[in-house]
């Protein structure tokens, strides 16, 4: 639990070329005066957030500002550190892209604690606001962006008594407010059903989630949950079915929505890929139309959905593999990058242009973090050899060699990690 592009041609119509030719002419006899014709607008930055536990638990975890923007000076260098309050929280999941409101929930699953980072402002970023348990529900893991702005919380658990039950679903303001909660899961619902990851389905008033236990019990988490969207009641809880090896459907993980607004793809940690049917009926159903070879203690992790294209962390080829899904029914293989033996890729998001993927993972990648270049068209992926420290030799970034903004420096970890959104919020 993981671009080449052409240049163009312009062509000048014979009609202009005599208004280009006075146009050129005006820059000339303004440089020979000795005076300059006005600066060019400067190209905005651009920035990667990374999401990071501190090695010294008596130091603060914090969030990273990378600067990534392409040909800038200051390519891969981290120049800024916002350190947040408590100690141990476990950076963990944070929103898989940036909203466009541009508050990132990012959740410390150690301490079950969530903070808003306002990144409003791409190179200063702040604390919006935190909270930790909503209705009952405890140790939120994903959030997911609703239709109308707000995000959904799946929380793991549930506190009864001194006993935990299965979690839910929790509607939250940007503001960290809480909207509606979803229902006590019924009794008859496996009591280590734990709700891991989802999928908002608005064209079905549909919400599909999973149930992985984070603290590792296994018993539900074959499982994949079917709500309704409107009043967020649980509808169905359905196992999905093995493959031919076996052992295909542990570890239900990250459902992801496709172009269509329709299709939900579910991917599993023990590397099995499947297509969801009859989502919006009495029986929805799950098929498995891909797998990958998986290593012991090692499993395939967080997707990303671009266009026709599904790209996956697959830690048996330490490498991210980019799929076809033209036919969601039959996904092929159609690029792959891949890192050292002993790299462990694990999260995966998209520039908001969809031609770089941030990778950070386990392993020998435990304290780095790696770009890769996507090609939309082909599907191809490649290693961005130019994002790395000063002086190395290799690509990657590395979080166990610096001094921080904020004071310190103890080695960084990295997980969930999102690139910034251009323009003005």
């Amino acid at each position: 639990m993981p671009v080449s592009r052409a240049a163009g041609q312009v062509l000048v119509s014979p009609i202009v070329s005599p208004i280009v030719s006075s146009i050129v002419a005006s820059i000339v006899a303004l440089l020979a005066s000795g005076c300059a014709p006005a600066a060019q607008v400067e190209r905005e930055s651009d920035y990667l957030y990374l999401w990071v536990a501190s090695t010294d638990t008596t130091a603060p975890d914090f969030l990273a500002t990378v600067d990534v923007t392409t040909g800038g000076a200051r390519y891969g260098q981290v120049v800024a550190t916002l350190p947040v309050p408590g100690r141990r929280n476990v950076p963990h999941h944070t929103e898989h892209q940036l909203a466009p409101d541009r508050q990132l929930f990012a959740n410390g699953f150690g301490s079950g604690r969530t903070f808003i980072f306002d990144l409003s402002r791409p190179d200063s970023a702040r604390i919006a606001g935190d909270f930790t348990d909503l209705a009952g529900y405890m140790h939120p893991h994903s959030f997911i962006l609703m239709p109308n702005g707000n995000r959904l919380g799946t929380f793991q658990m549930r506190h009864e008594g001194n006993e935990m039950t299965p979690g839910g679903l929790v509607e939250i303001t940007p503001a960290g407010q809480m909207v509606r909660a979803s229902a006590p899961q019924p009794d008859a619902i496996d009591p280590a059903t734990r709700v891991y990851s989802g999928a908002v389905v608005e064209a079905l008033d549909r919400i599909v989630t999973t149930t992985t236990d984070m603290d590792g019990d296994a018993p539900a988490s074959r499982q994949v949950q079917i709500w309704r969207l409107s009043d967020l009641a649980l509808l169905h809880t359905i196992v999905l079915p093995d493959g031919p090896t076996g052992g295909e459907s542990m570890y239900t993980a990250e459902p992801r929505l496709l172009d269509d607004g329709r299709t939900v793809l579910v991917s599993t940690f023990n590397c099995g890929l499947y297509l969801l049917s009859g989502i919006e009926t009495d029986a929805p159903a799950g098929k498995l139309v891909a797998s990958f070879p998986r290593k012991a203690e090692q499993n395939c992790a967080i997707p990303v959905v671009r266009g026709h294209h599904y790209l996956v962390t697959v830690p048996a080829y330490s490498g991210v593999v980019s799929l076809d899904i033209s036919d969601p029914s039959k996904p092929r293989e159609v690029g792959r990058v891949t890192f050292d033996s002993t790299d462990v890729p694990h999260w995966i998001s998209m520039a908001p242009d969809g031609r770089r993927v941030v990778v950070t993972g386990y392993g020998a990648m435990r304290h780095r973090v790696e770009l890769v270049h996507f090609d939309s068209t082909t599907g191809a992926l490649t290693r961005d050899t130019l994002f790395r420290d000063a002086g190395a030799t290799t690509s990657g970034v590395r979080m166990d060699n610096k001094s921080w903004p904020h004071g310190g420096t103890a080695a960084g970890v990295p997980h969930g990690a999102v690139f910034a959104r251009p323009g003005t919020p």
